[in-house]
């Protein structure tokens, strides 16, 4: 999986946030608000990791179960999904 190209994430003071550039902004309107974690995880598909990757990233960051860090890598891949930002 992957973040499609056309979108960019930016920290603001204490929040993050994903904004579309170049022929993104067209289609795209308005902006994702993501949390620390969130961040970690656009990060990651940036780079094309796939769901277990983002799991076992999570793992090793937080202290939380498999259960856990496998519902909310759902939860997250679901969001940019619907955001339609990722390839």
């Amino acid at each position: 999986m992957k973040i499609k190209k056309d979108f960019i994430l930016r920290k603001v003071s204490d929040s993050y946030i994903v904004v579309p550039v170049g022929e993104a902004v067209v289609d795209f309107s308005g902006m994702v608000n993501l949390n620390e974690s969130g961040a970690m995880l656009f990060e990651a598909l940036q780079k094309g990791c796939e769901e277990n990757d983002l799991v076992e990233l999570l793992l090793s960051e937080y202290e939380v179960d498999r259960a856990t860090a496998s519902a909310d890598v759902k939860r997250f891949i679901n969001k940019v999904k619907e955001a339609d930002i990722l390839e």
